[in-house]
């Protein structure tokens, strides 16, 4: 697996795992599906643009309560399979390998601060038919040399308690506990989130 900026190429086996199902957004999942796949067929260079974007040109955020927060900088990279490894793979790709999921990155310039709306630095998501294999931790250590270029020290990333799969990754990816704290009331999914840090 590696994580690769995403092109037109890799886009046919990222719309095959959103129309199997497969959300980037775990709390506001199907919203955000069909929002994804609307956008791509009304312009699917723009979706890609979207990836990067390093200004915060894109537009306000919608939390799932439906409230709007102003975006931050930051980027989504997908985790890609390339044909060896997907051998057997059903992700309908046209560039030698198959999506298998992602991973976003987003930070205020100059600190390793973040609004109190948002849950970490980092997010990721793996498709069902792709876990098991660490893909996500990998990831998360992949993803890591962005965060150093910035000049940051250290980053954050959130889970719930009763996730074990993304404690495991969070632990594999080098993250320590931190606290346990509410969740923004945008979310409406669960009382608390546990924070972790990881090093730089």
């Amino acid at each position: 697996m590696r994580l690769v900026t995403p092109t037109r190429a890799h886009l046919p086996s990222y719309i095959a795992a959103l129309e199997r199902g497969w959300s980037p957004n775990n709390m506001d999942s199907e919203r955000h599906r069909l929002r994804e796949l609307a956008e791509i067929a009304d312009d699917a260079d723009s979706f890609l643009a979207s990836m990067t974007d390093r200004e915060a040109k894109a537009g306000d955020v919608q939390l799932p309560d439906g409230s709007f927060v102003k975006r931050l900088p930051g980027i989504r990279k997908w985790m890609w399979e390339d044909s060896a490894d997907s051998a057997g793979g059903q992700g309908g790709g046209q560039s030698g390998g198959e999506f298998c999921g992602q991973i976003g990155f987003r930070w205020m310039e100059g600190t390793e601060a973040l609004p109190p709306h948002l849950l970490g630095h980092i997010g990721y998501g793996v498709v069902p038919w792709r876990r098991g294999r660490a893909y996500a931790a990998q990831a998360v250590r992949d993803i890591l040399p962005e965060a150093r270029a910035l000049g940051m020290r250290w980053v954050t990333i959130t889970t719930d308690h009763d996730n074990p799969a993304s404690l495991r990754t969070i632990a594999r990816a080098g993250g320590y506990h931190t606290g346990t704290a509410a969740k923004p009331a945008a979310y409406r999914h669960g009382d608390t989130i546990e924070w972790f840090r990881i090093d730089l």
